[in-house]
């Protein structure tokens, strides 16, 4: 019986992680209701008032709670201080759901932000001196996505079966004798002037006054990253009706030319088909 109802949630979720191919067939709110969401301050506040105005559409009020770290927002939603959230990507929620045990499941496709690396030193990867000095994110998700940038450029070679979660234990050749310098994610992008170049997350870069895209010298890949961001919520939420009309009221034309328009075309809508 539990296996049955774990193979049902299963398709649930997966039917609503098809993102836009269920546009038009979203069931109505029996009354108005009222949601909270997490969100990190900044750019995404102007999306989220396009996703609140088609969201009353379907009689869904959302409140926005900001946060300033990426620390909180799951607590909170695991405490049921929120409804949901939107600011992270897969390989960041397992390893927050491995380390704290959260019962929190994503529901549907926002953005993806290639993560970049930057540098006010240099011009391109080739003039990265010896013994260069990077900066890279502390979360394990996100420094194991930097690790991986800088792999995919020839910097560093990584031990073989590592997956999205190296660490700078995990560098099995480094020709130029790099140090991996790690920092909280919203510091390293303000720590550039101080390196030779930072693996910055998009929306810290963007925080942090560096110009996009004229200082970022890489970025990772767009096609079939596995860093799209994301609709949270709690497991058993998964199902309610609200949900399907909240990922609705995201994936819509509007709120695509909104994340272009305040990312400054650093962020890429990730529920079209493209990006899959």
């Amino acid at each position: 019986m539990q296996r049955h109802k774990r193979n049902l949630l299963k398709a649930a979720l997966a039917a609503l992680f098809l993102g836009s191919s269920l546009a038009g067939s979203v069931p109505a709110v029996a009354a108005e209701q009222t949601l909270r969401v997490g969100i990190m301050s900044g750019e995404d506040e102007d999306v989220w008032r396009v996703v609140a105005a088609n969201a009353a559409k379907h009689g869904l009020a959302i409140k926005v709670t900001t946060f300033q770290d990426y620390t909180q927002p799951n607590e909170a939603l695991s405490q049921h201080d929120l409804d949901l959230n939107s600011f992270q990507h897969k390989p960041y929620l397992d390893a927050q759901i491995k380390a704290r045990g959260y019962k929190i499941v994503p529901v549907g496709y926002t953005y993806v932000q290639p993560i970049g690396l930057y540098s006010h030193r240099v011009k391109s990867v080739a003039d990265l001196p010896q013994a260069a000095t990077i900066g890279v994110p502390n979360d394990p998700s996100n420094e194991g996505r930097a690790l991986l940038l800088l792999q995919s450029l020839g910097l560093i070679t990584l031990k073989a079966d590592v997956g999205l979660l190296p660490t700078a234990r995990d560098i099995a050749k480094n020709p130029k004798n790099i140090h991996i310098k790690e920092l909280d994610a919203g510091i390293v992008g303000r720590a550039i002037d101080d390196l030779d170049a930072a693996v910055i997350n998009t929306d810290w870069a963007i925080k942090a006054g560096i110009r996009i895209p004229q200082e970022r010298i890489a970025q990772e890949k767009v096609p079939n990253n596995p860093y799209r961001n994301f609709i949270a919520v709690n497991e058993q939420d998964a199902n309610a009706p609200w949900v399907r009309a909240l990922v609705e009221s995201y994936q819509q034309p509007n709120v695509s030319a909104e994340i272009l328009k305040v990312y400054h075309g650093a962020t890429l809508p990730a529920w079209d088909s493209a990006q899959k």
